[in-house]
């Protein structure tokens, strides 16, 4: 506030209003969803634009085609014309993000404060930060360094993977961690500051994730409805750990279906080793395996969920892993590794049940005893699925506990404070 001339002037900033310009930059957004991080944006970016009292505009900058707007959602997709020219095959996919990067900047309208999802967006980020003089946001949904594994699929595309990730997290005003586990692994790798860590869980929309019986839709998928089983869906990808449940599975009990929704493989070496994985056990085992390696929509994805007697997450790592959310709002139990951020969100005995894991080192995810992790997955399964009573009362606890400690709404809101004390800190400076 100014007087001049006997004028009173009110110069309005971000956190005087109610309502704010939010840029959200991904790689990841309907339709273009496979993985934790596009379903965060999503649900995120909807949740921003109603927040009670607010009307903040949301413009959310993506890789796609996506030309859409509703209401205070504004989305935009960056699609490159041509073809890049590469010396290894591996890199395609890296300088294909560079440019899309460099689209994102020239393509923005201007916000209050930018915020970016997963490494594909960060040179935009730090590039909008000091071009436009707003604060730049980052999210945990992973780190680069934690997964060795990139390798494989980028080539030496992945140290310049991990050097954007770097530059971003030395760069950034705030960071938000989706779990306490995420925040002392950003802190231990790229030294941020305690004052500068929001730890913001993920979210479920409880109204759409609920338990949803259709029998004729699971036999639809070559599923027997009357029989028990267990449910995974992921990518095929060393980080979900689908090759450990395949080992797993010759410790099973007799009469369990393995039931795997598990597509778009990192690279042609781990698709062919996921398929000849599976030939393998049902040839060797007299357990059902079914593979759905096609697309599934949402609501089948439900169903699926709340038929299966339990949902098995053997991931190797995982910052958050919300896909354990959906399972447990649909009333099933989850059977997972305890890494990363997965013991926040499942409770030993009462919603499910934790595996060790125990990797060699932070950067080498293979372990003394290979199949040490598999037998525990079995037999955690195998303590569940021969009580029902007990199932049922873990379904009943999980769906509680997503009730009660996971809503959109609420990281909203947590989100958007961050936001506005990030802008104040930065005109205070």
């Amino acid at each position: 506030m100014l007087t001049c001339m006997g004028i009173l002037l009110i110069l309005e900033t971000p956190e005087s209003r109610t309502s704010m310009r939010i840029a959200l930059l991904t790689n990841e957004y309907p339709p273009h969803i496979y993985g934790g991080a596009g379903v965060h944006v999503e649900y995120l970016s909807d949740a921003l634009a109603h927040i009670e009292g607010g009307g903040n505009e949301v413009d959310v900058y993506c890789f796609g085609e996506q030309k859409e707007h509703s209401g205070h959602i504004t989305v935009e997709g960056i699609l490159p014309d041509f073809d890049f020219p590469f010396q290894d095959v591996r890199h395609q996919k890296l300088l294909d993000a560079l440019f899309r990067n460099v689209l994102m900047v020239g393509s923005l309208k201007g916000a209050d404060i930018v915020h970016c999802h997963t490494w594909y967006t960060h040179l935009a980020g730090c590039l909008i930060k000091q071009m436009l003089k707003i604060p730049l946001v980052l999210t945990i949904h992973s780190l680069e360094p934690h997964r060795p594994w990139k390798e494989e699929q980028m080539g030496s595309g992945y140290g310049v993977s991990a050097w954007l990730e770097r530059t971003a997290y030395e760069n950034a005003d705030g960071v938000i961690a989706t779990s306490r586990s995420m925040e002392t692994a950003v802190r231990d790798l790229y030294r941020v500051s305690p004052e500068g860590i929001r730890v913001i869980p993920n979210g479920i929309d409880v109204s759409q994730y609920q338990p949803t019986l259709n029998p004729a839709l699971v036999a639809s998928y070559g599923i027997n409805p009357d029989k028990p089983f267990l449910l995974f869906v992921g990518r095929v990808t060393r980080q979900k750990g689908i090759i450990h449940l395949l080992n797993a599975v010759k410790y099973l009990s007799r009469g369990i279906q393995v039931v795997l929704c598990a597509g778009a493989p990192d690279t042609p070496e781990i698709g062919k080793e996921m398929t000849e994985k599976v030939k393998t056990v049902r040839n060797e085992t007299a357990l059902d395996v079914v593979w759905i390696e096609r697309w599934v929509p949402r609501d089948h994805l439900i169903t699926l969920y709340t038929h299966a007697s339990l949902f098995v997450c053997p991931s190797i790592y995982e910052p958050f892993g919300i896909i354990n959310l959906e399972a447990m709002a649909c009333g099933t139990p989850v059977v997972a590794s305890a890494v990363g951020g997965i013991p926040e969100v499942v409770v030993p005995g009462q919603t499910g049940l934790l595996v060790p894991f125990e990797p060699l080192s932070d950067d080498n995810f293979e372990q003394k005893d290979p199949d040490r992790f598999s037998r525990g997955l079995a037999e955690a399964v195998n303590s569940l699925v021969g009580s029902q009573e007990k199932i049922e009362a873990m379904g009943r606890e999980a769906r509680k506990r997503v009730e009660k400690e996971f809503s959109w709404g609420s990281v909203a809101r947590r989100t958007l404070d961050f936001y506005k004390e990030l802008t104040s800190r930065r005109l205070v400076r």
